[in-house]
């Protein structure tokens, strides 16, 4: 396979077009990487937006390529490691055929950034965390009322956050059940999507640094499934540091297989 072929700007946005390509949030392309002297094999994953743009992580892209991997032999279920642009990612797919991912060390998410930048209506708390890409974090009063392709364009583009820019979650609890849920707009994809991984560990982050979650939580996507985020403090030489080792869990099922031909 022509790897710069694949991944030239026009045929990730091809292939992500919803009406005459397949449909996608964004495209991973997995490479084998030979053994190392430690004998334990790679997987090589780059993950691209449907814009074209290189995303340097992708939670939920990164489950499912754990299954993926596995299926395809290329690592086994107890022990796979995804090479990413944002480092290793250390991952596994237990027995129910359900993956999970061990992130890289966070460090402590800022719990606020006002004053630079002001609260909307409904917005009760803003803070940011960087998880592997970054995420602003917003507690709200009720998640059916936020604007997210409008709130979330401006945030996204905020001086406060150039010139990376910023994807957001908007996160609010269940008022009957307790549970949280929460809603993202994603850089790269320019608007709302159904999950986000690195935004459900950011929303984790945040709650947690808020007071209002223990190191364990959940969330509700917006396609309505779960995803689980367990907060690990990071350790240097025994001792307990200030940054966070998180891993997530989640889904990843293969629902099509088929061959691309042409596009346009």
């Amino acid at each position: 396979v022509n790897a710069s072929r694949i991944t030239s700007p026009e045929v990730i946005r091809a292939i992500c077009n919803r009406h005459n390509g397949i449909g996608a949030d964004g495209v991973v392309l997995l490479e084998e990487v030979p053994d190392d002297a430690s004998n334990v094999p790679s997987v090589r994953l780059r993950y691209f937006n449907s814009d074209g743009s290189l995303g340097e992580l992708c939670g939920n892209a990164t489950l499912c390529s754990t299954v993926l991997a596995v299926l395809a032999g290329l690592a086994p279920a107890d022990t796979v490691h995804l090479l990413t642009d944002a480092g290793t990612v250390s991952a596994r797919v237990d027995a129910t055929g359900a993956p999970s991912i061990a992130l890289s060390a966070v460090e402590p998410p800022t719990a606020e950034v006002l004053p630079a930048i002001a609260l909307a209506p409904g917005e009760r708390r803003m803070g940011f965390a960087l998880v592997g890409v970054p995420h602003t974090v917003i507690l709200v009063d009720d998640l059916e009322q936020v604007a997210v392709d409008v709130r979330g364009r401006v945030l996204r583009n905020h001086p406060h956050f150039a010139p990376a820019g910023t994807n957001v979650n908007w996160v609010w609890r269940h008022p009957d059940t307790g549970g949280w849920g929460y809603r993202t707009y994603e850089r790269g994809v320019e608007g709302e999507t159904l999950a986000c991984g690195t935004g459900a560990v950011a929303a984790a982050l945040l709650l947690h640094s808020w007071g209002l979650a223990g190191t364990t939580t959940t969330l509700r996507t917006r396609s309505g499934r779960h995803l689980a985020v367990d907060l690990v403090r990071e350790r240097a030489s025994g001792v307990e540091g200030g940054g966070w080792l998180p891993r997530l869990s989640g889904e990843g099922r293969v629902v099509f297989r088929g061959q691309i031909e042409t596009l346009g």
